[in-house]
């Protein structure tokens, strides 16, 4: 089983686990991290680095944010629109889905969002997900 970035990155993009992952498997979105569940190991080094505890065991992940495992795998290209079931999505993140590539692989630290502090305190931070990737800001 892979690790899945969840809501709590959403908004803060903290990259401490990047650096420790040892076969480079975190993509950067424009607002959050993801983790292609092709690529990980499972070896749960991100996991503890992770300063919003965003980073879970795919079989650990909280019920409530069981939608950013579908949404891991589509960004980073482990699976297509047509592998995804979209069905409990907002609409407005079904729509994007439609019209955005993968995201492109991070493999280095980097500073966090302006305000990650602060969003990190945030819930419920779904509808403020962007499929865009980080190279389209």
């Amino acid at each position: 089983m892979a690790y899945v970035v969840a809501d709590p990155c959403v908004k803060c993009k903290y990259t401490d686990c990047v650096a420790v992952c040892p076969v480079d498997c975190f993509y950067e979105g424009k607002n959050s991290l993801a983790i292609n569940p092709d690529e990980c190991i499972d070896c749960g080094a991100c996991e503890p680095e992770c300063p919003t505890t965003a980073i879970f065991e795919e079989s650990e992940l909280p019920e409530k944010w069981s939608i950013y495992r579908s949404i891991n795998a589509l960004v980073t290209g482990a699976k297509t629109l047509d592998d995804v079931d979209t069905a409990a999505w907002p609409a407005p993140l079904r729509e994007e889905a439609n019209h955005v590539g993968h995201w492109i692989g991070i493999t280095e630290q980097k500073k966090p969002m302006d305000g990650a502090d602060a969003a990190a305190k945030e819930e419920n931070k779904l509808a403020a997900l962007s499929l865009h990737s980080a190279e389209s800001e």
